[in-house]
């Protein structure tokens, strides 16, 4: 999950977008940062700069939003 290496099934991109609304409405900083990793294929360095936060920092919002949707699509 969360690899940007082929197209997913059309079923698991509208999954990952209903959960990933509710997540922005939670986080919506964590969320931007999903879509700038996993849509747009930003780098951790590329999506911290664009979010102006630390690289550090990047790296825990993304693991945090990783697990929280991972959860949310599981359920």
């Amino acid at each position: 999950l969360f690899r940007s290496s082929g197209a997913a099934p059309a079923e698991e991109l509208m999954a990952l977008d209903e959960v990933l609304q509710r997540f922005a409405q939670v986080d919506p900083v964590k969320a931007e940062l999903v879509n700038l990793r996993y849509f747009a294929g930003l780098s951790e360095q590329e999506t911290a700069d664009v979010l102006g936060i630390s690289r550090a920092t990047a790296s825990r919002y993304w693991k945090f939003a990783r697990a929280w949707l991972i959860q949310a699509l599981e359920e």
